[in-house]
């Protein structure tokens, strides 16, 4: 009887597909880890510990984040410049992820080349300088509770740049792929509404609780030059994202390694946006570290936005799937909005509620397709093994008859 591996060794060769939906993080994703097939379901044969747990773990990467929106934030209207919260934000990320490299992935350093060194740096250009770049300088002319409604729509341009690049196919003739399309096109239209349509005010609870110079964004060129300018950047970080989950992909199959990966592209990054920060800033002062806002940002973001949020995204991948972190994305939306408003007295309307509630809408409809379609895949990826073992085992008993 021919065995499992070479069933495995004489099946045919698949094509090669990258999977686009992951978690909307600054951290880099996991690409080496692959969900089960029964990945994508509720999880059969997992201790009642672990059903708890990983529910769990994802509100608590959510309020991560909304915790270093509401920081970032904070920071940048303190006056620190966007460059210099990369770079020390990237750096504290590359000292938090070291040890987990060294420990678990010793042996990985020597399969470093050039050309992995290459995939590495063209990685933390994309994710790093444009992505979280362009997002920190969005963020710093808008709101926190407006720059995270792209945050949320990263999974459809990723999407829609797989489409174009024909990474990914619409099987428009089943409902699967009909409601990608529709949650899709409800997403662009939520961003839009929120974008374009304010409104009546909405007064829900009392609002500015910081009552401080730290609230008070500077004074700048327009609220409507700001507004439009600040939607440019993020829709440019949302592309970027966007472009660097296809780079990852390929980043993860010449170089497997979860640790290394991650902190080299941290490492590469800071580098990077210290090059360019000495042409944006030439004050020293900048750069000068205190024990203030500024600083708690820095190991906040480093630490806990890369660091823990990493582990316990990639754990839930490799017991969920893919889809299972992005269905949380919508309490950091949530969470955000009301926190933004209450602390920061940024003012909430009709048009903005209405475009998260049709984001969100959009984004769950858009997810349980394409988790069908996960599911479909692997069903029909195990019956085609069975199927090449039956065939092995019969060759088998032919040629001892």
């Amino acid at each position: 009887m021919a065995s499992n591996g070479e069933a495995d060794r004489q099946a045919p060769p698949e094509e090669e597909e990258i999977v686009v939906e992951m978690p909307v993080k600054p951290a880099p994703p996991p690409p080496s880890v692959k969900a089960s097939p029964a990945g994508a379901g509720a999880g059969a044969g997992t201790s009642s510990w672990e059903t708890a747990a990983l529910p769990l773990s994802m509100v608590v990467v959510q309020a991560f984040t909304v915790v270093m929106l509401l920081l970032s934030k904070l920071a940048l209207n303190t006056g620190m410049r966007p460059c210099v919260l990369i770079v020390y934000r990237n750096l504290v990320a590359t000292a938090a992820v070291a040890p987990l490299a060294f420990f678990f992935e010793r042996e990985m350093w020597k399969k470093l080349n050039l050309a992995v060194l290459g995939w590495i740096s063209l990685n933390a250009t994309f994710a790093v300088v444009l992505a979280m770049g362009l997002y920190y300088y969005g963020l710093q002319v808008t709101s926190a509770a407006y720059s995270v409604v792209f945050l949320n729509l990263i999974p459809i341009v990723t999407f829609v740049i797989a489409i174009l690049v024909r990474a990914e196919k619409v099987a428009l003739g089943k409902w699967p792929g009909r409601l990608k399309v529709l949650g899709a096109l409800t997403c662009v239209g939520g961003t839009m509404i929120v974008s374009l349509l304010k409104g009546h005010l909405v007064h829900l609870w009392p609002t500015h609780l910081l009552n401080t110079s730290l609230a008070d964004a500077p004074a700048s060129g327009g609220h409507h030059h700001d507004m439009l300018t600040g939607t440019l950047f993020l829709c440019g970080s949302c592309l970027s994202y966007a472009l660097w989950f296809i780079v990852q992909a390929r980043l993860g199959k010449v170089f497997p390694s979860r640790y290394w990966g991650t902190m080299l592209t941290c490492l590469s990054g800071s580098i990077q946006a210290f090059i360019i920060s000495v042409f944006l800033s030439h004050d020293r002062a900048d750069w000068r570290l205190k024990w203030d806002l500024q600083l708690l940002t820095f190991v906040y973001s480093g630490v806990l936005n890369t660091g823990i949020t990493f582990v316990l995204i990639s754990w839930a991948v490799s017991r969920r799937g893919p889809i299972y972190p992005s269905m949380f994305n919508s309490l950091s939306l949530i969470i955000t909005t009301v926190m933004d408003s209450l602390l920061l007295g940024t003012k909430i309307y009709v048009g903005g509620v209405v475009g998260a509630l049709l984001i969100i809408v959009g984004l769950y409809a858009f997810l349980w397709g394409k988790g069908k379609e996960l599911q479909a895949a692997a069903v029909e990826k195990k019956k085609l093994k069975q199927e090449q073992e039956e065939e092995e085992q019969r060759r088998g008993e032919s040629e001892m008859t």
